[in-house]
């Protein structure tokens, strides 16, 4: 994954930005559609088509207030070769979903590989010679947005390129990923909050420290005695504090209470 460089940046005025995350935010149910139109235009401007997916690990169809197709109704995928979300392996077998768990920043793509502000390894390792000559293949290149959302969810966003292939797509890269993310997060966070059912996890949550390092050991595999030996505790000290942290999670076992626990980010992505 190359570097950009910051130099060539172009962001837009505070002002004019500001104007445009007002049109693609969303704050009930009826935004939706409106905001949806807004960002496919501001992106189609700038020479790019639009394609969401909120949530990478949900087969669920974004929709607007009436229960229209987003990616259908309003960003053109009509043709059955493009509704990628009627295809239940997208989320496993496609390398974009998979490049957005590994990098958190706009990132873009061409048959060579990603690309992006930073170099992240991770990335190095997805093969997407198939995917421009099998899946989009009326697009060369294209920048992809990822948002890292509260709870664990992923979502996946792509914006393709509809101008002729250039050599340097570094350039039109920094011109718009600033711009591209700022907005798809705007309009991600909001759809989000508004399409949500129920809460996932109690809202008032907080775990105690011995709480959250209790789980974060349990998360690695060690038994109440081994925790209980590192942290010069008695055993059943040990499974009180799971206890209570499964309680306060609204969890129904141990598993549950790890995942939950990672969710909210008390046990991040080290290991002791």
């Amino acid at each position: 994954m190359a570097n950009t460089p910051a130099e060539s940046y172009e962001f837009e005025s505070s002002t004019n930005l500001e104007e445009l995350l007002e049109r693609v935010s969303i704050r009930n149910p009826e935004d939706i559609r409106k905001a949806a139109y807004n960002l496919e235009d501001i992106s189609r401007k700038r020479g790019f088509r639009v394609a969401l997916c909120a949530d990478i690990s949900s087969g669920k169809l974004m929709k607007d207030a009436e229960g229209n197709c987003l990616n259908s109704d309003i960003f053109g995928w009509v043709k059955r070769n493009e509704r990628w979300w009627e295809d239940p392996r997208y989320a496993l077998h496609s390398p974009i979903p998979r490049a957005c768990r590994y990098e958190g920043e706009p990132f873009w793509c061409d048959e060579n590989g990603f690309n992006g502000h930073t170099h992240n390894a991770f990335l190095n390792e997805i093969d997407l010679t198939t995917y421009f000559t099998d899946v989009a293949k009326s697009y060369r290149q294209m920048i992809i947005v990822p948002i890292h959302l509260p709870f664990g969810q992923i979502s996946a966003n792509s914006f393709p390129y509809t101008g002729p292939k250039i050599d340097d797509f570094g350039i039109i890269f920094s011109k718009t990923s600033f711009l591209l993310g700022a907005l798809t997060r705007r309009f991600i966070s909001g759809y989000v909050s508004v399409a949500a059912q129920s809460n996932i996890i109690p809202s008032d949550c907080g775990l105690s420290k011995r709480e959250a390092e209790c789980i974060k050991w349990a998360s690695i595999g060690k038994t109440d005695e081994e925790i209980g030996a590192i942290m010069s505790v008695c055993r059943s000290t040990v499974r009180y504090h799971i206890k209570r942290a499964s309680e306060k999670l609204g969890s129904v076992n141990r598993t549950q209470t790890v995942f939950k626990a990672t969710q909210l980010g008390y046990l991040g992505a080290s290991r002791w």
